[in-house]
């Protein structure tokens, strides 16, 4: 008999073998974007979120009004990023902002394509840029620009 103690190995592959569906709430509201439309929800007291919620934050209430919204909005509040980083959306400063879309009571935070932090404001009117092919993704809004 060996000193040597016996040493049992297998191969391991961890895998995650199943599917999530966006439901029909997400699932609306990236099918919206695919279209240029934008979708909110109307929250158990008439306030409308976007981007859309299943549950009521505060009641847990199902949502399932979705209402459009937009297409313009106004910016909340807003940061400037004077050198994007690799994994920013855009490759040239942008903002990254809290933007309102027009009937909305919430904002969401977005990027704004103004070109300098002189041309941002608080309260400045926007509009969304769609990308040129769209899939049905948060990435088919590619960004806001002033609304001039």
């Amino acid at each position: 008999m060996s000193d040597d103690p016996v040493v049992l190995s297998a191969p391991l592959i961890i895998e995650y073998p199943f599917s999530r569906t966006t439901g029909p709430v997400i699932g609306a509201f990236l099918t919206g974007l695919r279209e240029k439309v934008l979708l909110g929800i109307k929250g158990s007291d008439g306030t409308v979120i976007v981007p859309p919620t299943e549950y009521d934050s505060f009641t847990g209430d199902d949502l399932t009004e979705l209402v459009e919204v937009g297409p313009g909005g106004e910016v909340l509040t807003w940061a400037w990023v004077r050198e994007p980083m690799a994994k920013h959306p855009l490759s040239h400063p942008f903002a990254w902002a809290l933007v309102k879309p027009d009937g909305a009571d919430v904002g969401f935070l977005q990027v704004v394509d103004a070109g300098s932090p002189e041309a941002m404001a608080t309260g400045m009117r926007v509009r969304p840029r769609w990308a040129a092919e769209r899939e049905g993704s948060i990435h088919d809004l590619a960004c806001w620009e002033p609304d001039v």
